[in-house]
Order: structure tokens, then C-alpha cells, then sequence
């Protein structure tokens, strides 16, 4: 304490002046609080609260990016599937002309035409792919590929997108080729040779006995057990059974080419004709064939389709041409001696039976590949027949073409729905942003706001508290200046 009666030091006013200072700092403090809304407005107000308001706010700033960018990602995916909206309503028409040049009532002029309008579709199919653009980028000419979409605010937060070639020369059949004719024996497997089919003596079967395993586009994969005799419409029926996992579907038809050899002892040629899932079990009934000539036979065996689905006609060369449109083996049996012959590169006699079997091909939009396909005389990848080669001038061509425009659609359309789900995975996100920076700014109101009634009270407070002190500084000095009165 100072000494009693004093003039050199005062107690009392620095006390009161100690008091006014941190009243005069709280003051200030509270009305920064006022003024900016904040309760923390630098480290030193509440260093562990700005730490984590910071880290708020950091989590906050990279959400708010993440909802932009999650929405222009929405952006360029609505411009891809608009194009690809546009270039199925083109293909649609494709396959509108297809179907009307496949009718084969058309002249070959007006089957020109309808050409002419094809190239000019096929060719605006790819004008769309090609000019199709979002900032400059390109989307649908196969250059839109592993694209990252950082759609949060985390590293590892991101959506990747990969858009396909979809050009005319980019989509349509994708397809199994049959392999080059090869014979053995009295075997003849399916491909350039002319009995586009494979014909077996007796029961044995020409397939080769294992499993065929199936790799879709989208790596889905599935095998099918084979068997050397069994049909190429039972393996088509397998096959389709998988194609909700593979993406792959499968045909089958089995046709053979045939020439007639030497007539029976009667002048005609017999043989009994029938269709089946393997070399012994039948489809139907088997009917008897027995004509003196071509033209017979075929009357025949055309009276009797609804029994075996086998059909006959003649090609240009006078053969004999056989079609099981289902793909069942085609049954021989009862064949009179020297009747029939193949036409492939060794012409052989069928004897007393021989079975027919037919070919597999598989198909779908996109490339896939079938392991130990060579079992049943096709190659192992796919080759693609593409939209842009498409040819409706003939009917055979019409044929082929409405295939072609139908997995075009698919590819499409597959494409499309990608799209889509990205696009639903996309908004998806940006609603969950939304809720996050919704919670997210309310902690950061919680740790850094000022509660403005709260500190108005306190700045009432603080600021009575200042003018007390002013009035005791002032005070203060009253006995200090009684002191000097005694000075003589």
C-alpha cells in the first residue's frame, strides 16, 4: 500500500485506471462482436473455436465447389443423352426403311433410293457424334473416356465416366464368324464351303464335346456345356438364357446344301426327313421324301414343313437347298443309295442316315469374345457389321440391315441408360451436399456466431461499468489535491 497521506502515489486511481482498462477492452471486444456477427474474429479470441471454424469452413468451401461441379457434370450429360436422343429418332428411321425394303415390293430403283436416303441417315448419325461438344470437349466420338468428376469435397470423391464411339461405323452387330470350311472324313464343319452346315455320318455329332464361356461387353461372363450331337438351337437357348448376364444373345438356323446323285432303281430319290435337339431325338414327326426330281422333293417337303419345320428350294446351281429355321439338327434316315451328295469341297454320299447340325451365332451391341468357340466351328471374338455399311438396295441386304439397326438401338439406348444412372447418381449427390452444407454451416454458426442479445447485455453492461470508472478515476484525485491545502 502506498503511504498514508501520499501525493506521489495514488492507490486508488490506479486501481480505478486498471478497472477503466479492461472495461475499455471488453467494450471494444463486444462491439467488434456487434459489428461483424462474430464471436471469433481472430485466433486469439478463442484459439481451439478458430481452429475448428476453420475447418469448417474449409469443409464448407470445398462443398460449395463440389455442388458446382456435380452440377455441371449433370450439364454434360444432358447435352449426351439430348444428341443420343436425336440419333435414335434417326435410327428409328433406319429401321423403318429396313423393314419397308425387306418387304420385297420394291424395284430395284426405288431399292436405290431407299439407299440414298440410307447413306444420308447413317451419315447424320455420325455428324451427331461427331459435333456433339460440352466446353469444347468432345462426348460421343469415343474420345470421352475416364473422365473424373470430383462431385466432393475429399480427395477419393469422385464419379468417373466413360462415353463410347457411338458414330454409325462405331455400333451395330457385333457378331461370331464362322470359320473356314474344313473336312474330315464325312464331316463338313460350317463356313465358305457350300454346305453351310455341318453334316455328320450317322449319330456322332460334329461338335466337339466341352464348354463355351461367354464374355460379355461388360465383362459379364457364363459358360454352356456342349455336346458333339446336341443342336445348334439348344445351344442358342442356353446362350439366351445367360444374356441378362452376358449382354450376349444367340441364333441359330441350320441350312444345308445338297445335290442329287443317282436315282434309286425306280428313277426317284427317297429318304425320310425329320428334325431334332440331337442325333436321336426328334422335333415333330419325320416324314418320307420320295420324288423323281427336284421340283418333287421340294413339293414335298414344303407340303410337310408344319411337321418338322424343314423347308426346301433350289439355288442357282440346281441344289437342293434344306432350312431348319430353329436351328434343330436336320435328321436324315432311310437315305436310298447315291440319292444325296454334298456340295462342299469333297462331294459325299449320304448313306443310310447322316445328322445335320446347324450354326450358332452370337450376338449383341457391343464386343465380347467366346472361349472355346471352335467347338462349334466359330471364331473366338467378335467382329462388328456397323450401321454405317448397312445396305438396303436388296432384299437380303434389308434382311441383314434390321438386325444391324436393331443392336444400333441397343448400343444406344445401353449407352443412353448409363447416362442416365450416372446422371440420378450425380443428383443423388448434389441433394446430399446440399443437406451437409446445410449441417455443416449450422456447426459453423454454432462454434463462431455472436449471440447478439447476449452480448448487447454484456456491451450495456461493459459500457456502465466504463462510466463508473471514469466517475472513480476522477474521484480519486479529490484527496490528493486536500493534501496540497496543507503546503504552507
Amino acid at each position: 500500500m502506498s503511504a498514508v497521506g501520499s501525493i506521489l502515489t495514488n492507490s486508488g486511481a490506479l486501481d480505478a485506471l486498471n478497472a477503466l482498462t479492461s472495461t475499455t477492452n471488453t467494450n471494444n471486444t463486444l462491439e467488434q462482436e456487434l459489428s461483424t456477427g462474430l464471436s471469433i474474429n481472430s485466433p486469439a479470441d478463442n484459439p481451439a473455436g478458430y481452429i475448428t471454424a476453420q475447418g469448417f469452413t474449409s469443409q464448407l468451401n470445398g462443398i460449395t465447389q463440389a455442388i458446382s461441379n456435380a452440377n455441371q457434370g449433370v450439364s454434360l450429360l444432358q447435352t449426351a443423352q439430348g444428341a443420343i436422343t436425336q440419333q435414335i429418332s434417326v435410327v428409328q428411321q433406319l429401321n423403318s426403311i429396313a423393314v419397308q425394303a425387306a418387304n420385297g415390293t420394291q424395284t430395284s430403283q426405288e431399292g436405290q433410293s431407299l439407299q440414298d436416303v440410307v447413306a444420308q441417315l447413317t451419315a447424320q448419325v455420325s455428324t451427331i457424334a461427331k459435333q456433339t461438344q460440352f466446353n469444347n470437349i468432345s462426348l460421343l466420338n469415343g474420345t470421352f473416356s475416364g473422365v473424373q468428376f470430383q462431385v466432393g469435397a475429399n480427395e477419393g470423391q469422385t464419379q468417373t465416366l466413360t462415353i463410347g464411339n457411338l458414330a454409325a461405323s462405331a455400333i451395330g452387330l457385333n457378331a461370331t464368324t464362322a470359320l473356314a470350311a474344313t473336312a474330315t472324313g464325312a464331316i463338313y464343319k460350317t463356313g465358305a464351303n457350300a454346305d453351310s452346315g455341318v453334316v455328320t455320318a450317322g449319330a456322332t455329332g460334329a461338335f466337339a464335346s466341352g464348354t463355351l464361356t461367354i464374355t460379355g461387353p461388360t465383362a459379364g461372363a457364363g459358360s454352356v456345356a456342349v455336346k458333339a450331337s446336341e443342336s445348334a438351337a439348344s445351344i442358342s437357348t442356353a446362350v439366351n438364357d445367360l444374356s441378362g448376364t452376358t449382354g450376349v444373345q444367340a441364333q441359330a438356323t441350320t441350312t444345308v446344301t445338297l445335290k442329287l446323285g443317282t436315282a434309286g432303281t425306280a428313277g426317284g430319290y427317297a429318304f425320310t426327313l425329320g428334325a431334332g435337339t440331337s442325333a436321336t431325338s426328334n422335333v415333330g414327326e419325320s416324314v418320307n421324301v420320295d420324288g423323281s426330281n427336284i421340283a418333287e422333293l421340294i413339293t414335298q417337303i414344303n407340303g410337310q414343313t408344319s411337321t418338322n419345320g424343314i423347308t426346301a428350294s433350289q439355288n442357282s446351281a440346281g441344289s437342293l437347298v434344306l432350312t431348319q429355321a430353329s436351328g434343330d439338327n436336320i435328321l436324315f434316315s432311310a437315305v436310298s443309295s447315291g440319292s444325296l451328295k454334298t456340295t462342299g469341297t469333297t462331294a459325299t454320299a449320304i448313306t443310310a442316315s447322316a445328322v445335320v447340325q446347324g450354326q450358332v451365332q452370337f450376338q449383341s451391341s457391343a464386343a465380347f469374345s467366346v472361349g472355346s468357340a471352335a467347338n462349334i466351328g466359330l471364331g473366338d471374338t467378335s467382329s462388328l457389321s456397323s450401321l454405317a455399311d448397312i445396305n438396303v438396295s436388296t432384299t437380303a441386304g434389308a434382311n441383314t440391315a434390321i438386325n444391324v439397326v436393331k443392336y444400333a438401338l441397343a448400343a444406344l439406348n445401353n449407352q443412353g441408360g448409363q447416362l442416365g444412372a450416372v446422371q440420378q447418381a450425380l443428383t443423388a449427390n448434389i441433394n446430399n451436399l446440399d443437406t451437409t452444407s446445410s449441417n455443416v454451416t449450422s456447426a459453423l454458426g454454432v462454434v463462431q456466431d455472436a449471440n447478439i442479445p447476449a452480448v448487447s447485455n454484456s456491451l450495456t453492461e461493459a459500457e456502465i461499468q466504463a462510466q463508473s470508472g471514469v466517475a472513480a478515476l476522477k474521484s480519486s484525485t479529490t484527496l490528493q489535491q486536500a493534501y496540497l491545502s496543507l503546503l504552507p
